[in-house]
């Protein structure tokens, strides 16, 4: 059975008061949870620079490793060299060991300056790999004070947020499908979150323009869906001045 107009703006409007509390409870978190993110992202960066500091540390490591067995391998070398240095035959031979062993004694000069170089690369990466490391401690435990914050505010209202998630998903069940679509693309617009609003004291209850008198009875009338003209906010009904009274007191009712 097709719903009526009135039943729908009963429908879209009983949506609209849910996720407006929903909205309230969400707001009291305020921007912890963007916080909490922000703080994760920023130590899941600490945490690539260290595993980067670490791998280059172990190159540079290896490097050392490579250059000091080539040192060893140049001194066996020279070792063999001036042995043979000692039985050379003519000139020509002593020429020829006198310039490899100045190949090999260059060579060891070579590799001492590579692994002094890598000293150096590593003491300021280590340096480097440490101050992350304090940074990263000093921010995870900014992040742990924030998330047990954010638990808190949960956990205080994890129960009332339960209910009015259950009672939301009731509630749009009986929304119209193209109604739903649309209150949906104005709530995401809309910064206070109200796409669906009532007329209060002459103007509409989200922008708060003016509605004319003659537009009011029409929304008086509920016959037709009626968007205000100048925030496109669906205007679910006219609040007299009584009834509005009346809706502060049921509320200050239910605070006390």
């Amino acid at each position: 059975m097709e719903s009526t107009v009135a039943q729908k703006l009963d429908a879209i409007y009983t949506l609209q008061l849910i996720d407006s509390r929903l909205d309230a409870i969400v707001k009291v978190r305020g921007a912890l949870p963007e916080e909490v993110q922000d703080l994760e992202d920023e130590i899941a960066g600490y945490e690539t620079r260290l595993e980067k500091f670490t791998r280059e540390i172990e190159a540079f490591e290896e490097e050392i490793k490579r250059q000091k067995d080539n040192i060893k391998e140049a001194e066996k070398l020279i070792k063999k060299y001036q042995e043979q240095q000692m039985n050379v035959r003519n000139n020509r031979e002593y020429d020829a060991i006198t310039k490899e062993l100045e190949l090999q004694d260059l060579d060891i000069q070579v590799s001492k300056k590579k692994i002094s170089e890598a000293g150096v690369k590593i003491d300021h990466l280590k340096a480097e790999f440490e101050k992350t490391s304090a940074t990263k401690i000093d921010r995870q435990k900014d992040l742990d004070l924030k998330k047990d914050e954010l638990s808190t505010i949960i956990a205080e209202s994890e129960s009332e947020e339960s209910k009015l998630q259950s009672d939301r998903d009731k509630a749009a069940k009986k929304v119209d499908e193209r109604l739903y679509k649309s209150y949906t693309k104005i709530r995401a617009n809309a910064k206070n979150g109200l796409a669906v609003v009532m007329v209060k004291r002459g103007a509409c209850g989200g922008c708060f323009n003016t509605v004319p008198p003659q537009r009011q009875a029409d929304i008086r009338e509920k016959k037709k869906l009626i968007v205000c003209e100048h925030c496109g906010r669906i205007l679910a009904g006219v609040e007299d001045e009584n009834e509005e009274e009346a809706t502060k007191a049921k509320r200050r009712t239910a605070k006390a």
